[in-house]
């Protein structure tokens, strides 16, 4: 796949870029590099291998999954104006 002058004011565009001509005709040159790299990648036999994250083998930390309120629903009530039982009170809106 080969990029042209056209497509490359065209993605510029797009980008809210401004480019001159000669700016158009580097960026067509270095676009095509980049899409020759990425098609050279493709041909990289990868069966079997297995998707990574990170170079290190690492297993992610899990907590247990269990529901709970926290404990401290006094200390979030603290600060607010006016509480009830850990409940926040409101002033009523619709009549």
């Amino acid at each position: 796949m080969s990029i042209d002058k056209n497509t490359v004011k065209r993605v510029a565009r797009l980008a809210r870029l401004s480019v001159t001509e000669d700016e158009a005709e580097n960026l067509k040159g270095e676009l095509n590099s980049i899409l020759n790299w990425v098609e050279m990648l493709n041909e990289v036999d990868v069966e079997g291998v297995q998707p990574m994250t990170s170079v290190v083998n690492q297993e992610m930390r899990k907590r247990k999954d269990a529901v709970t309120d926290g404990n401290y629903a006094d200390r979030i009530v603290a600060n607010a104006p006016m509480s009830e039982d850990n409940y926040f009170m409101v002033p009523k809106v619709i009549e």
